[in-house]
């Protein structure tokens, strides 16, 4: 089955809801709260051996979403503001030291990188990706570090929060940045 029909099958989507409605439907302004357990069998894979470290110790991981169609964009700043507000209320009752996020839930307030910005040295980006990398893989950043540098050296395969590697050469550039992790 495609993308779409598996969407058609989603939760919270009537019975006998067909890709056709889909396509056509207009979204209406939504906010959700998702919780996914987290304990389990995954509790027995020790964190450091899995890029995702929130396991023992963590009853649940927690989405927050809000959602609202083009004709609403008027609006936008009262969704993203109570969608913020959801988030504080909840803080007391979330991990701390650091509050965690998963990877997947992508959370842009806790910073992005400006790869475009070529006056940042390799070991700025580095520490700049900890504002969100050390929430998302608590003690396996550096190790991620150190792979994506294996991996991927001149960062071809980039996004506003992904991994920096310790050294890179800019595509643009003749010369290497070469840092420490």
């Amino acid at each position: 089955m495609s993308w779409l029909e598996a969407m058609a099958y989603l939760p919270g989507i009537a019975k006998g809801f067909t890709v056709d409605a889909l396509k056509e439907r207009n979204l209406e302004a939504t906010g959700q709260l998702e919780l996914f357990p987290l304990q389990g069998m995954i509790a027995r894979i020790r964190s450091d051996k899995s890029p995702h470290p929130h396991r023992n110790g963590n009853l649940y991981s927690v989405g927050y979403l809000v959602g609202w169609g083009e004709e609403d964009d008027k609006n936008s700043d009262l969704y993203k503001d109570w969608i913020r507000r959801v988030h504080e209320y909840m803080s007391p009752f979330v991990s701390k030291g650091p509050r965690a996020a998963y990877v997947n839930e992508v959370d842009l307030d806790l910073g992005v990188m400006d790869w475009d910005n070529h006056s940042i040295s390799s070991d700025e980006y580095v520490n700049l990706g900890r504002a969100w990398g050390e929430r998302y893989f608590l003690g396996n950043y550096n190790r991620l570090v150190r792979a994506k540098t294996y991996i991927d050296p001149n960062n071809v395969f980039r996004h506003r929060q992904s991994i920096p590697p310790m050294f890179f050469q800019d595509l643009n550039d003749d010369s290497n940045q070469f840092v420490s992790c």
